[in-house]
């Protein structure tokens, strides 16, 4: 069964647009977002809101199946970041004036490197978006 338009709209207008994950406004990039399970379908997801999260398609992609992984400085293994059960600047802040993602906690360090948070192509992108005050967002 296949997500609602209904539901699908509603995600993307609750995350006012954004990735839930690296924060990229779909409007600046012309890519439509797509719903993200937190917990993946094959693992027993729902297509439920709870488990739906707006994403850009890198994102998605680099997350795949994963609902875990290494913190870098700790060497544990943490859940990645949950955008329905936890707040993204308790987790992660804009470095570099703006166009790096930082992570604060072992989950927020663990899904920038998962998610490649601050691959080359997101961190150009960003840098032009700065030059024309579009970026960072503002919450």
């Amino acid at each position: 069964m296949s997500i609602p338009d209904s539901l699908r709209r509603l995600v993307i207008e609750q995350a006012k647009y954004r990735c839930e994950y690296c924060r990229t406004f779909s409007r600046l990039t012309g890519i439509p977002l797509v719903m993200e399970h937190i917990l993946p379908k094959s693992m027993g997801g729902s297509d439920d809101r709870e488990n739906l999260a707006a994403s850009c398609y890198r994102c998605n992609e680099f997350e795949g199946i994963k609902t875990h992984t290494i913190d870098p400085e700790t060497g544990r293994l943490v859940p990645l970041f949950n955008p329905r059960e936890q707040n993204w600047a308790e987790h992660f802040t804009w470095v570099n004036g703006g166009t790096h993602i930082a992570g604060l906690t072992p989950t927020g360090r663990a899904s920038c490197v998962a998610l490649r948070l601050n691959n080359e192509y997101m961190t150009e992108a960003r840098a032009l978006w700065m030059e024309n005050d579009w970026h960072p967002p503002v919450n």
